[in-house]
């Protein structure tokens, strides 16, 4: 082991960066040699139903075929993950739009579906801010997504999301539109340096108030910072102490601080090219519509579905691999 080698072994958040990435070098080995192994059953199995005329053998073959082709998809579509933080974990956060309870409950739908996404998919998702609506819903929450990744899969969803429905609070039956935006932000390790000055800080504290009445303190635990420069907010409330909450909160201000300075490089450079457009409230990236015919429809890649009910239930890889194959993920 070199000297530089031991230097990035002393620090024990690069260790366990370190033995993730090899952890999942491993894992690809293992998943393409097994997929090995089962082709040669296969061709085994084929040869052995056309020689000895074994007919029922065939559905066995078919379906083990279209097993290997799905994980192979799989596989091609985890080939896709190039970008620099895509195997990263991420911070997922959801803000209703302007339309009260509506908006608020549409923003709670949403939430549901990316946490049965990531149960579908053994990721680990862990509360970090929720702040209740009024009547129902919710006004923010974020939460932080663990698993190999995480970022690369769902920064597909990053933007605006419109719903269209009859109103289940309004008497009156009328149709609603309901937006909510979804913000994606990768967690960034402790090599990338970000300066945060403490006087550019605004520092709120607050009693947490978890998902369905969970984990309500007495005390003040909670913590909301605001970098003034920016505007950014970020909250945390899901931890015991107020320390605590501060660090997870600051670790989400890094995070997002470094991707709005990527963001704001990326758009200057896109202005000099002369491609740069201005993506505003309205441009929402994908309409689901539940009356007067059921469709989600994304409109960067005109992938779509009528099985809206499995999209709420978590059924989105449609609209994430169609992102993924696309020119978008260039």
């Amino acid at each position: 082991m070199q000297a530089g080698d031991a230097d990035l072994w002393s620090d024990p958040e690069n260790a366990q960066k370190i033995l993730q990435e090899m952890t999942s070098l491993k894992n690809q080995v293992e998943q393409i040699q097994r997929l090995e192994e089962q082709e040669l059953d296969l061709s085994g199995l084929l040869e052995m139903a056309v020689s000895e005329g074994e007919a029922e053998l065939f559905t066995e073959i078919e379906a083990g075929i279209s097993a290997l082709e799905k994980t192979l998809d799989s596989m091609e579509l985890a080939t896709m993950l190039s970008k620099e933080f895509d195997r990263f974990n991420t911070y997922l956060t959801i803000h209703p739009g302007a339309g009260g309870t509506e908006s608020q409950d549409w923003a709670e739908m949403l939430l549901r579906m990316y946490v049965r996404w990531a149960e579908r998919h053994g990721y680990k998702v862990e509360f970090l801010d929720f702040q209740p609506g009024d009547e129902a819903g919710v006004k923010s929450v974020t939460i932080f997504v663990t698993g190999e990744n995480a970022f690369g899969y769902l920064r597909s969803e990053k933007g605006v999301h419109r719903l269209v429905r009859i109103s289940p609070f309004d008497a009156s039956g009328r149709r609603h539109t309901s937006f909510a935006s979804v913000d994606i932000v990768p967690e960034i390790d402790n090599t990338i340096e970000i300066e945060i000055r403490p006087e550019d800080l605004k520092v709120d504290t607050y009693r947490s108030s978890g998902a369905g009445g969970q984990h309500v303190n007495k005390t003040e635990s909670a913590i909301r910072i605001t970098h003034i420069p920016t505007g950014l907010v970020v909250a945390c409330q899901n931890e015991r102490s107020q320390f605590q909450n501060r660090d997870r909160a600051m670790q989400m201000l890094r995070a997002k601080i470094y991707e709005l300075r990527r963001r704001e490089q990326e758009a200057k450079m896109a202005q000099i090219k002369g491609e740069y457009s201005e993506i505003a409230w309205g441009s929402q990236i994908r309409s689901y519509v539940f009356c007067p015919y059921t469709m989600v429809k994304d409109h960067r890649t005109e992938a779509e579905t009528g099985n809206i009910q499995a999209v709420m239930d978590g059924e989105i890889d449609l609209f994430i691999e169609a992102y993924l194959r696309s020119n978008l993920n260039k």
